[in-house]
């Protein structure tokens, strides 16, 4: 199944919060995690690997936290995904890594390989400030009896 990481998952949270309150505020991980019910702990370890990939700066102090170190137009959610997981492919034969041992058998490989390819134009395309300009879902109706 295609699914991205949990990590991943609360990258995408944390940056559009960041994103939604602007370049000068500077947030912290407890209170990114407070705001989605996420694990403090795992939410700095995140925040940290985007720091060190330029995606947030850390400032240290009483009044520190993360902010954007970037545009959040410039910042795709491929990117968000391949910082806290490493290059995105769907398929093992379609990895940075080379070839398997079936490629002279496979008969899946270039269809699996488009569909990688599309996944990943796709995640080009949404940026950080599109997912922070998005409006939160409706709440789910209920149904009357």
């Amino acid at each position: 199944m295609l699914r991205l990481s949990r990590k991943a998952d609360y990258a995408l949270i944390a940056l559009k919060h960041l994103a939604r309150h602007g370049q000068t505020a500077s947030l912290s991980a407890a209170d990114i995690a407070a705001c989605y019910g996420i694990s403090t702990p795992l939410l700095a370890k995140v925040l940290q690997r985007l720091a060190k990939k330029g995606m947030v700066v850390a400032r240290h102090g009483s009044s520190g936290g993360y902010t954007l170190a970037r545009d959040p137009a410039a910042i795709t959610a491929l990117d968000v995904v391949e910082a806290i997981d490493g290059p995105m492919s769907i398929t093992s034969c379609s990895t940075h890594r080379g070839e398997c041992d079936h490629l002279t058998n496979c008969t899946i490989r270039d269809p699996l390989r488009r569909v990688n390819d599309t996944v990943l134009q796709v995640l080009t395309q949404v940026t950080l400030s599109q997912l922070a300009d998005e409006e939160p879902a409706s709440p789910v109706v209920g149904l009357r009896p």
